[in-house]
């Protein structure tokens, strides 16, 4: 199959599940590359606004071709920047056919909006569109309101998935809790994001004898991440004497709101990394005993498979799906709740450490690249052989 991928952001906004998906499927011998448009802000990164390249060029990562583009977003005119973004991904695709043929499936990455480009390009040129979604309720409540909404994105969007030849939600918990906004009247198939396991691989921790019991929570600072009750709980465990190390790393962790919050908590057993790379974020979690994730909303957090790939438990809250929530490898609190939290911290310090090969072997059952991938190849192959 000829595969075109189109990511709803890329590089440098995070959006690395698209590539993993792309090598998964080219690894089993599709043609496939990634169609990238990138809307930049200039209060966002604010440098790459204005060094990154104003024309398109194509570029290899990981063996995969993209096709890259980088727009400079117009502050707070959203459907200009909404309008102008579908406009270049339907121009770039004019490019890509005229160097690389017409695709057979089209495989974009969230409704807003490459899965509404898809769907605009679908009718023009009769290609199927699957659209796999990442985006939680919460983040689209932060941009349209709560339901019921009369955002003018909304009608769009639900087009899309009503005219998608598949919606792929990464947890099947989205398509409730965004029914809502769109409705269930389209094909949907949940299928789990990609791990790359033989990265995030197996290996056993130092002994935890003798030392604090190391927790890291890998996640930006953000209120959806929940920091401020993962940083409560953490009070509550020193005013108890529990021997333990919080160690927190991500966009703006090493930034002045976060630094305030741990010293105004008094907390004394707090190390704070910042952003990491992918190595960086690997050798803490081969340093840590178990990750912590306080979290409020979210679809599928991948740092969660990350971690038990690497044999490692996760307290989480109920904002973690179903599909993540492997036995005693994945302890669940509700949301908000510090008390609950820090009980949960503290019941896994005085636990035997879990089987963390198995574990690994769970995750690599769900969510390797060769699993995925083969998912992905039978929901294209039953999508083209109906059309």
């Amino acid at each position: 199959m000829h595969i075109l991928e189109i990511p709803s952001f890329f590089t440098p906004y995070g959006g690395e599940f698209c590539l993993e998906q792309a090598k998964a499927l080219k690894a089993l011998g599709h043609e496939v590359r990634i169609l990238s448009n990138v809307q930049l802000g200039v209060t966002i990164k604010g440098k790459d606004y204005w060094v990154l390249p104003f024309s398109r060029f194509s570029h290899q990562r990981d063996g995969i071709t993209v096709y890259q583009s980088f727009q400079r977003g117009l502050p707070k005119l959203v459907h200009y920047n909404v309008t102008r973004w579908v406009s270049i991904v339907e121009s770039m695709f004019r490019d890509y056919i005229r160097t690389y043929g017409k695709p057979d499936i089209l495989h974009a990455h969230c409704a807003k909006w490459a899965g509404y480009a898809a769907m605009k390009i679908s009718q023009q040129y009769r290609i199927p569109y699957v659209v796999t979604e990442h985006l939680s309720l919460m983040s689209l409540e932060e941009e349209f309101g709560k339901a019921p909404s009369a955002a003018w994105q909304i009608p769009l969007l639900k087009q899309t998935y009503e005219q998608a030849a598949m919606v792929i939600p990464v947890a099947e918990e989205l398509v409730a809790d965004t029914a809502c906004y769109y409705g269930t009247d389209y094909s949907w198939q949940h299928l789990s994001n990609v791990i790359d396991t033989a990265f995030f691989y197996y290996a056993e921790r130092e002994s935890r004898a003798d030392r604090p019991f190391r927790f890291c929570c890998v996640a930006d600072y953000a209120y959806r991440k929940g920091y401020d009750v993962l940083l409560d709980a953490c009070r509550l465990l020193q005013d108890q004497g529990c021997d333990i190390e919080l160690h927190i790393a991500g966009r703006l962790t090493d930034g002045k709101a976060c630094l305030e919050a741990i010293n105004d908590r008094g907390l004394t057993h707090v190390v704070v990394h910042g952003p990491l790379d992918r190595e960086g974020v690997r050798t803490l979690l081969y340093q840590s005993d178990a990750l912590v994730l306080a979290s409020r909303s979210e679809v599928q957090p991948l740092v969660v498979f990350e971690a038990m790939s690497t044999g490692i438990p996760v307290v989480g809250t109920t904002s973690i799906p179903r599909c993540q929530r492997l036995g005693k490898g994945c302890r669940i609190v509700p949301v908000g709740d510090a008390a609950a939290l820090a009980e949960a911290m503290q019941n896994l310090t005085k636990e035997p450490a879990a089987d963390g090969q198995q574990l690994s072997e769970q995750v690599r059952q769900i969510a390797s690249p060769e699993v995925v991938g083969k998912q992905l190849e039978q929901v294209f192959s039953d999508v083209l052989a109906s059309n």
